[in-house]
């Protein structure tokens, strides 16, 4: 029977390189995990990007944004995410209001639907997730437990590292991003 070796604790910044990257390379693992538990009903679209799920979430967190502005914060080209906010507004997820301070310009807001997908989306992650957790050992549980604080703070980085690149303000919501 083979046993997995462990890595050493870490706390702060003591952590080295290569510890950085497999926690990286583990948290990275997970994300495919978080993304597969998409809401299992008929809900909301059974087949969407993560580029179409992370813009959901951004509009969430920062409230109505101009095409342009999406297409920094998710890293496309505006001519991409004009056929994405398409697809989206198709969808019912999110719709084009003009914009109160100059209404030439379109803004993209979520949806009551969008809002309530993107929440099953969220819960259904986090449901699989905690059935996963759940088959831990009690030691491996308590490390996750104690990790929380961390976790949400590498959320909340990535979040205004997104925001920067558009001049936005953090937003909203306080939720798990996709």
């Amino acid at each position: 029977m083979s046993q997995k070796a462990s890595a050493p604790p870490m706390s702060g910044n003591a952590a080295g390189t290569g510890s950085r990257t497999a926690i990286g390379q583990a948290l990275f693992g997970l994300a495919a995990a978080a993304i597969r538990s998409g809401p299992r009903d008929s809900s909301g679209p059974r087949d969407i990007s993560l580029t179409s799920a992370s813009t959901l979430a951004t509009l969430d967190r920062t409230g109505p944004r101009r095409i342009t502005d999406l297409a920094a914060a998710e890293g496309v080209a505006q001519p991409s995410m004009t056929v994405l906010v398409t697809a989206l507004e198709r969808s019912g997820l999110v719709e084009r209001r003009a914009d109160p301070a100059d209404g030439r310009v379109a803004l993209v807001v979520l949806t009551a639907f969008g809002s309530d997908y993107l929440r099953a989306r969220r819960q259904a992650g986090a449901a699989a997730f905690a059935e996963l957790i759940d088959e831990l050992p009690p030691g491996e549980a308590g490390a996750l437990a104690a990790a929380v604080t961390a976790l949400e703070h590498l959320r909340s980085l990535d979040e205004e590292r997104r925001d920067r690149g558009t001049g936005q303000a953090r937003g909203r919501s306080a939720g798990v991003s996709v």
